[in-house]
């Protein structure tokens, strides 16, 4: 799923490449993808694109006459920029995994697009990124919020790090894969119960969620949009990494399983070398 990072990555791409050029038209091929229905998409034709912005995992791209196509792009979605589109001819409903395109005067312009079955890209058109319910829920950004405001956010819902580290009404932009290299950075059990953290501990929290953000967005940025999967996936110290060392203490990475999701650590760095054998049976949450 792209988190802060890669949504702020492809944010100022845009700016880079599509700022100043005006919308030809827009065409939706998933209808299902298309959140809002008023005002409609052929309300964007003619406009300019005057800015790209990110709010959480959300992507903002912004039109004159302050309209905004806010997506969010989900576990499988992403944006492809292209120079120019092999045909005019529209697209066909329902065929292949675009959801939607936007094609710019110059001819060039971007697909928004969703791998696998389970369709769950959204992109809603409206004059205010706060008619976005996503948006609308939304705590402060995970990259902005200083220690105080990190502590309180953290501490105002009790539960396992891991899940409230990524809970985007208490701190927003971290997902999965963020998490996992925060609380590695931070020497934090995934497992770790919010409202037990010391002041210690959360002020390390605070400075591995920074660090580690800050480091990708600055690895990110200048990349086109189709490097950006491949230059996350080179900063990774163990997530998707179950089973290969850790590259600061030559641990094995292990994986605690979901049901639609997984959590990789390393036990050495972060439980005192003992591994979580289940969510739901593990007690060792320090």
């Amino acid at each position: 799923m792209p988190e802060l990072p890669e949504v702020e990555a492809l944010a100022g791409y845009l700016r880079e490449r599509a700022v100043g050029r005006r919308v030809d038209r827009v065409e939706v091929a998933a209808i299902n993808a298309l959140k809002t229905y008023d005002p409609a998409p052929t309300a964007v034709s003619g406009r300019a694109v005057v800015d790209a912005r990110r709010h959480g995992k959300f992507l903002d791209v912004i039109f004159d006459g302050d309209l905004h196509l806010v997506v969010h792009l989900a576990r499988a979605g992403w944006l492809h920029y292209r120079e120019a589109f092999p045909a005019t001819t529209p697209l066909r409903p329902g065929k292949g995994p675009i959801a939607l395109r936007v094609r710019l005067d110059d001819g060039s312009g971007f697909d928004l697009t969703e791998a696998g079955t389970q369709k769950k890209l959204a992109a809603y058109l409206v004059t205010d990124p706060a008619q976005v319910p996503g948006v609308a829920k939304l705590g402060p950004d995970a990259l902005d919020a200083d220690l105080a405001t990190f502590a309180e956010r953290l501490r105002s819902r009790r539960g396992q790090v891991k899940g409230v580290l990524t809970d985007q009404a208490v701190l927003c932009g971290v997902g999965n894969a963020y998490s996992d290299e925060i609380l590695h950075a931070a020497k934090l059990s995934p497992f770790a119960i919010t409202d037990r953290l010391t002041d210690d501990q959360l002020a390390t929290l605070h400075a591995a969620t920074r660090t580690v953000l800050g480091d990708a967005v600055r690895r990110s940025a200048g990349h086109r949009a189709a490097e950006l999967k491949g230059e996350k996936r080179s900063g990774l110290k163990v997530h998707a990494r179950t089973g290969l060392p850790c590259p600061v203490c030559g641990d094995t990475v292990r994986e605690v399983s979901f049901a639609d999701s997984s959590l990789q650590y390393c036990p050495t760095c972060q439980t005192g070398g003992k591994p979580l054998a289940d969510r739901r049976l593990s007690r060792l949450v320090r």
